[in-house]
C-alpha cells in the first residue's frame, strides 16, 4: 500500500547505519546476487564492493577480499543481509581511515553515512526544533485527535514519538493549505496497525507533494522511523508554505506599493513568495534609512541589525491606507488557468529536477525548466550541447532553448501546429498550458506502456484503454456506474471514482461517509475524499476537488490513469512505490542529494 518500499533490518542499530536510499540499493545489489548463484557468501563479496562509488578509487577486489579473510577463513560460508551490511560498513570504516591518511576524500563519504560507530547522521538544532514545536502546539493544540497529546515538550523527543503513526503531519498539511487531506481518510487510531500508519504517510507523502513540498528522498519507512532530521526537513517545508502563503498580491493586495515606478504589477505578481518578501523587507528597511541592501534570510540579518531597523520602520503610524488601494482587474486571475498552473508547477516540481518551478508562466519563458522536463520524462532526447543554461543574457540563446523544446515535442508526436519556441518566449499561456499538458500525457501513458512491457500486451496506450480498464474494474466489482469519455458530466457526483478505488482496494474506501453526488455539497465532500483516498494508496495526483465537480477533461485522465497505474503495478509486483524518472543530464547541470552517494553505485 506503500508509495515508498522500506527495508527493514532487525538490528536497530545497523538500521540506523544507514538511510532507506543506501538500504534499498544495498539490498538489490545482495539480491541480484543471490537470485543469480541461488544464495550469497563471503566470496561473492569482493566483485560487488569493489565496483560500488565508496570503494572503486580505495580498494582493488584483491585487497577487499584480503581483508574479509582477515574474520573468516571460509569464503564459501553463506551470509545473509545483515552480515552483508556489516561487511559493507567495516570496508566503509577502513575506506576512510585509509582516505583521510592519503589527504584524499572518500567517495560518498558526504552521504549520510560517516563511520560503523556513528548513530546519528546530522545534528539536530534544538531550537529549531523548540520552533516547530511551538508552532504545532499552537495551531493543532484543540485538534480533536491530537489534544490529548499535545502540548508537546519541545525538551524531549515526543514530536519524533507523535509524528510515527502519521497522523500529525496529515494534521499539519491542513493547516498549512487547508483541506488538502480529506481528514476522513486519515486513520485516526490510538493504536493504528503498520498497515493503518503506512497509509497516513503514503497520504501524507503524497499530499506534501500535492502542496509544493520536495520530497524526493523521503520514504514512508524513514517517517515509520521518524529519523530526526527527515522528519524536521519536512516539517520546515509545511511551515514555510504556511507562513508564506498569503505573500502574495491576489491574497494580500496591499503589497501592490512595492511595485516601483519603472516596474509592471505583473513582474510582482510573478516573483515567488520569498523574493516578494525580501523586497518588502527592503522597501520598509529603505524608508527606515537601512543603507545596505538585504539579499538573502542568513548571512545578511544573522547579526540582528536590519530587523532592528525593520521592526522601527513598521510602527503604525508609518501605515499609508491610500496605498493600498488596487485596480481589482489586475488582481484576478483567470481561475481555470490559475489551477492548471498550479497542477502543472506542482508535478514539475515532483519530478526532482534540479531548478525549482515557482510560476509556470515566467519560468519556463528561458526553456531550460521544460529541457530538465523533458530529460527527465524521455532521457536523452535533450541535445545539452545546444542548451543555455540561466542566467541567460542574450534573447536568442533563450529562443534556441525553446525552439529545442518545441523540436522535441514534434518528436514526440505532440500538436504543436504553428508553434514555434518565440510563442513560449513571449509567455503565451495557452500555449505553455497545451505543451505541458502534452508533456504530462506522455509520461502518465509512458508509465503505464512499461508497466503493460511486462506482458504479452506491451502496445501503446490510448484514452479507450483506460476508460475501458476502469469500466471493466467496476463492472466486474459488482457496481453498475460506467463512465463514457473523459468528458461525462456524471463524474461530477464522484461515485463512478468512489466505485473504480473500491473495485481497485476494497478496504480504502468507508462508504459511510461518501456521498450520493446530487447537491453541489455533496460533489465537493465526494470530491475531496477521493483525492485523498487516491494518494493514500500511491497515487501521485495534483487535482482540486473543483476539477472532479467540473469534469476537467484533463484533470479526469490523469486520475484515472494514476489509479490504473497504481493497480497494474501491483498486478505486476512492481511494489507500491512512485515512479522518478532517471536524470541523463550533464554532471554539472545537476547536484547529487547527499543520501543519494550510495545509490548512485546502481549505476556503477
Amino acid at each position: 500500500m506503500s508509495s515508498f518500499e522500506g527495508v527493514l533490518v532487525s538490528d536497530p542499530w545497523l538500521q540506523s547505519q544507514f538511510t532507506q536510499v543506501q538500504l534499498r540499493t544495498l539490498k538489490s545489489k545482495y539480491v541480484s546476487v543471490r537470485t543469480q548463484y541461488g544464495r550469497v557468501t563471503v566470496g561473492d563479496m569482493p566483485a560487488v564492493f569493489s565496483k560500488l562509488k565508496a570503494f572503486i578509487d580505495v580498494f582493488s577486489e584483491n585487497d577487499i577480499s584480503a581483508m574479509l579473510q582477515e574474520s573468516t577463513s571460509n569464503m564459501d560460508e553463506e551470509i545473509d543481509f545483515e552480515s552483508f551490511l556489516r561487511a559493507y560498513l567495516n570496508l566503509h570504516g577502513r575506506a576512510s581511515i585509509k582516505s583521510k591518511s592519503s589527504g584524499k576524500k572518500l567517495a560518498g563519504s558526504s552521504s549520510f553515512l560517516k563511520a560503523s560507530t556513528t548513530t546519528f547522521h546530522h545534528n539536530i538544532n534544538e531550537s529549531e526544533k523548540k520552533s516547530y514545536v511551538q508552532h504545532i502546539n499552537k495551531h493543532l493544540g484543540e485538534d480533536k485527535f491530537l489534544k490529548d497529546y499535545l502540548p508537546i515538550d519541545p525538551s524531549t523527543n515526543a514530536l519524533f514519538d507523535l509524528v510515527k503513526d502519521g497522523v500529525l503531519l496529515c494534521k499539519l498539511i491542513n493547516v498549512a493549505v487547508p483541506n488538502t487531506i480529506d481528514e476522513r481518510a486519515i486513520n485516526t487510531k490510538k493504536a493504528p496497525n503498520p498497515w493503518e500508519r503506512n497509509e497516513n504517510h503514503t497520504l501524507c507523502l503524497n499530499s506534501a507533494k500535492a502542496i509544493g513540498c520536495t520530497v524526493v528522498n523521503i520514504g514512508t519507512q524513514d517517517l515509520v522511523e521518524a529519523r530526526p532530521h527527515l522528519v524536521l526537513g519536512l516539517i520546515s517545508q509545511i511551515v514555510k508554505i504556511q507562513l508564506l502563503a498569503d505573500v502574495n498580491l491576489k491574497n494580500t493586495p496591499e503589497l501592490v506599493e512595492l511595485v516601483d515606478e519603472n516596474e509592471e504589477v505583473e513582474e510582482l505578481r510573478n516573483l515567488a513568495p520569498e523574493k516578494v518578501l525580501l523586497k518588502w523587507m527592503n522597501f520598509h528597511l529603505k524608508k527606515a534609512g537601512y543603507t545596505k541592501q538585504v539579499t538573502n534570510f542568513s548571512s545578511d540579518v544573522k547579526d540582528g541589525e536590519a530587523y532592528a531597523y525593520l521592526l522601527t520602520a513598521l510602527a503604525p503610524e508609518l501605515s499609508t491606507p491610500d496605498a493600498l488601494q488596487v485596480m481589482d482587474q489586475m488582481m484576478e486571475d483567470d481561475d481555470q488557468t490559475s489551477r492548471e498552473e498550479r497542477c502543472f508547477r506542482l508535478w514539475i516540481n515532483s519530478l526532482g529536477i534540479p531548478t525549482h518551478c515557482n510560476n509556470v508562466f515566467e519560468d519556463v519563458r528561458n526553456g531550460w525548466i521544460i529541457l530538465e522536463v523533458l530529460d527527465k520524462v524521455s532521457p536523452g532526447s535533450v541535445n545539452w550541447k545546444l542548451a543555455t543554461k540561466p542566467p541567460i543574457k542574450m534573447p536568442f540563446r533563450k529562443v534556441e532553448n525553446c525552439n529545442q523544446v518545441i523540436q522535441i515535442g514534434r518528436d514526440m508526436h505532440f500538436s504543436l501546429v504553428n508553434v514555434a519556441g518565440n510563442d513560449i518566449v513571449q509567455g503565451n499561456k495557452k500555449l505553455i498550458i497545451a505543451y505541458l499538458w502534452q508533456l504530462m500525457r506522455f509520461s502518465m501513458l509512458q508509465l503505464l506502456r512499461n508497466l503493460r512491457s511486462h506482458s504479452s500486451e506491451g502496445k501503446e496506450i490510448t484514452d479507450t484503454d483506460i476508460i475501458q480498464w476502469a469500466n471493466d474494474k467496476v463492472k466486474k466489482s459488482g457496481k453498475t456506474s460506467q463512465m463514457e469519455s473523459f468528458k461525462d458530466k456524471n463524474l461530477a457526483t464522484g461515485v463512478f471514482f468512489l466505485e473504480l478505488l473500491s473495485a481497485v482496494e476494497p478496504r480504502v474506501v468507508n462508504w459511510e461517509v461518501c456521498r450520493a453526488g446530487e447537491t453541489d455539497e455533496d460533489k465537493k465532500m465526494n470530491a475531496t475524499y477521493i483525492i485523498s483516498v487516491a494518494r493514500k494508496l500511491g497515487c501521485s495526483i495534483f487535482l482540486l476537488p473543483e476539477d472532479i465537480m467540473e469534469v476537467n477533461q484533463k484533470m479526469i485522465l490523469i486520475l484515472t490513469a494514476s489509479i490504473m497505474y497504481w493497480s497494474l503495478q501491483r498486478k505486476h509486483g512492481g511494489g507500491h512505490h512512485t515512479y522518478t524518472p532517471p536524470v541523463n543530464a550533464p554532471e554539472d547541470h545537476a547536484e547529487e542529494a547527499d543520501d543519494e552517494d550510495v545509490a548512485a553505485d546502481a549505476t556503477e
